[in-house]
């Protein structure tokens, strides 16, 4: 019998056909006020990193994070954080107009409806932008429009999914339908934010392949119980009727944590 294709681990023009050094580093670790973006101080370690003989970058998972800011507890898998979008590369792109200093520190803190509205201003007005988006919101309709909507109850609700009222955490039609329109404006936001991502990551990608840099991502274990994956599929998770696990994540006693470890995500 002859044999099958090697696996392109092995293969010898595969992405491993040669040893490489390579660096963990979150794109947050990136010099950056408050912290990295997707913006030219990225763009400046490729080159170091290209320069001292690097061939691999690996981070840690990109999603949103809750206010613990870990990247293992993320408000979605699919999702992207916000805050590394990149303002300045937007107005290099010619997305937006030079903001002026009020305007970048709003950004920085997370108030973005203003410039989120020029932005799209903008691609309102190019057509190859609008299919852009429109291609986006068609590709990642799997996922977004239920983070849009859980992020944007969740922010109106101030408390995690299973303390909302019955109707929003139990996801009845009439309640969501509620919501989305209540919300429409917010869903926008946070679907334009998801987009401007992508754009800025796909151009991180190219960056990193002309420098014959591999991109090593990384994901989480198991999914956060706050999240709009597990809001949107409880069916898929181990929760009683009210939405709250019956068993979750840790790990026994041992050398390190003679108490073990509870790390709460559902099974």
């Amino acid at each position: 019998m002859g044999a099958g294709p090697s696996p392109q681990w092995c293969r010898h023009d595969g992405p491993f056909a040669r040893r490489r050094a390579g660096v963990l580093l979150h794109p947050t670790s990136l010099p950056g006020v408050p912290q990295g973006t997707l913006g030219d101080e990225l763009y400046r370690f490729l080159d170091w990193a290209r320069a001292a003989g690097l061939g691999l970058w690996q981070m840690l998972p990109l999603g949103p994070p809750h206010e613990d800011l870990s990247p293992y507890q993320c408000l979605s898998v699919f999702a992207a954080d916000p805050r590394l979008i990149d303002l300045d590369l937007l107005v290099a792109w010619g997305w937006i107009e030079a903001p002026d200093p009020g305007a970048r520190r709003s950004w920085r803190e997370g108030r973005r409806e203003p410039l989120l509205d020029r932005v799209a201003a903008v691609i309102g007005e190019r057509e190859d932008l609008a299919a852009r988006l429109s291609r986006f919101r068609e590709g990642q309709g799997h996922w977004l429009g239920d983070y849009t909507l859980f992020q944007a109850l969740r922010e109106e609700q101030g408390r995690p999914w299973y303390e909302w009222p019955a109707p929003l955490r139990d996801r009845e039609t009439d309640a969501l339908a509620a919501a989305r329109g209540r919300l429409r404006g917010r869903i926008a936001h946070l679907e334009l934010e998801q987009f401007l991502f992508v754009a800025q990551w796909e151009s991180v990608r190219t960056a990193a392949a002309e420098r014959d840099i591999l991109l090593f991502g990384d994901m989480p274990i198991f999914v956060a119980h706050d999240s709009a994956d597990v809001w949107a599929h409880r069916e898929y998770f181990q929760l009683n009727e009210r939405g709250m696990p019956t068993v979750v994540a840790g790990v026994p006693p041992d050398y390190f944590s003679p108490t073990g470890q509870l790390w709460g995500n559902p099974l």
